[in-house]
């Protein structure tokens, strides 16, 4: 079952405009979080990018419309927006290509 199409709902651990907690560099210009109770293969819950909306979240419910997967890690993360909103695979390779430029990615959709 794919999760493509799904709605799910992102609890933001760092919000649009916050900076990676270890790696200073990284500056989020997307709203990031997880999904809670679904456990991603790094242990962790899955981890998800919110597009289409351009101001701080604190939670979101929106739909998955693509999955990055990293060849170089063992974790994928979804990508999550409103359901009235779609993105090309080169439109989501851009707003995610802050953080995704230090891994070998595909987007699926």
């Amino acid at each position: 079952m794919s999760i493509i199409g799904k709605t799910v709902t992102v609890t933001m651990d760092r919000p649009l405009g916050t900076y990676h907690p270890r790696h200073p560099n990284i500056y989020y210009t997307v709203n990031y979080g997880y999904v809670a109770g679904i456990m991603a293969p790094d242990g962790a819950e899955q981890d998800a990018y919110v597009l289409g909306v351009d101001v701080p979240l604190e939670t979101f419910t929106g739909k998955v419309i693509a999955i990055v997967h990293r060849f170089d890690d063992v974790e994928e993360k979804w990508i999550v927006c409103p359901p009235d909103v779609t993105f090309t695979k080169e439109e989501i390779a851009e707003q995610i290509r802050f953080q995704e430029q230090y891994f070998q990615t595909e987007i699926i959709m």
